[in-house]
């Protein structure tokens, strides 16, 4: 199979069917430059505006509507020793009278030493002065085109995929999207060094970044929303609002995983799911919250 190097003439804020970037063979690897969420590029120049443009769409040779399409994450590495954040917590994740203790909410930078694996703050208030974080590079947003033609923005999410700023979306994770165009149309973009739960200051630290990915077409497995797997667990991803709307769709996903690849009848998966599901809060300050339902591999029968 192809590796192809691709850097982007173009980017997207919307998620839809925009005119291929590059046509590749199911089964190739791309490894692709990004921008970060205010579209600056490794050198720290502004190349595209907000939010979170994405490189691609990628053309998959052989997808088409009902088929799924699998994205290996080999490896993401920073091109820029920088990143940002906002610095306050977002209002809609306290108490409506925590608020006001907050001052107004700026943009700030982060150094990022990737042979160190640390990150920190580069103006530290005094109680953080040698305070750092482990470096985890994650991809904030990615996913395929929607159907019926739309084009829908980076800031959200929905079946396709999109800005689910899931902090499991790491190297080595395979992620699955249903293919609702053909080709699939993949994009990927909004790469965060390090990201808490929930996103709760509505970024990670945001950064630029190369991207290296496998995309397989899946012929004939239709699926209703983003799936994952890891060597120890696998996981379904639901994106709406409220948050309950988002948990029901990720625990519907994995019944329906279980159903149709386990062997299971609706008891017995619900059995299973009963005891060993966990659930990760992935994001609640974009207008979709996203919500990961988890079974570890060994609990399965």
């Amino acid at each position: 199979m192809t590796h192809h190097s691709f850097t982007p003439q173009t980017l997207h804020n919307s998620i839809g069917s925009h005119a291929p970037a590059l046509v590749i063979a199911s089964g190739d690897t791309v490894t692709a430059a990004t921008a970060d969420a205010h579209g600056f590029d490794w050198r720290g120049v502004e190349i595209a505006c907000r939010p979170n443009p994405m490189t691609g769409p990628f053309f998959i040779e052989g997808a088409e509507p009902g088929d799924t399409l699998l994205v290996t994450i080999r490896d993401i590495r920073m091109t820029r020793p920088t990143g940002w954040t906002f610095d306050v917590l977002s209002p809609n994740v306290v108490d409506p009278q925590a608020v006001h203790r907050f001052p107004t909410r700026r943009k700030t930078e982060w150094l990022i030493d990737a042979a160190a694996g640390r990150a920190r703050l580069a103006e530290p208030p005094p109680a953080l002065a040698t305070w750092s974080v482990a470096v985890e590079p994650m991809i904030g947003c990615f996913g395929v085109a929607p159907d019926m033609g739309q084009a829908i923005s980076t800031a959200t999410s929905g079946r396709y995929g999109g800005n689910m700023d899931y902090r499991g979306f790491r190297p080595g994770v395979e992620v699955m999207f249903p293919v609702s165009v053909p080709g699939a149309l993949f994009f990927l973009g909004d790469v965060h060094a390090q990201q808490c739960d929930g996103e709760i200051v509505g970024t990670g630290i945001e950064t630029a970044a190369e991207v290296t990915f496998t995309a397989r077409v899946m012929k004939g497995q239709k699926i209703g929303w983003p799936r994952g797997m890891t060597a120890i667990e696998i996981f379904t991803i639901g994106n709406a609002r409220p948050l309950d709307q988002a948990l029901q769709h990720a625990t519907t996903e994995m019944l329906d995983w279980l159903m149709a690849d386990f062997g299971l009848d609706a008891v017995a998966a619900s059995h299973v799911m009963g005891q060993c599901v966990r659930y990760d809060v992935a994001n609640v300050f974009n207008p979709a919250y996203s919500v990961v339902c988890r079974v570890a591999r060994a609990a399965l029968p």
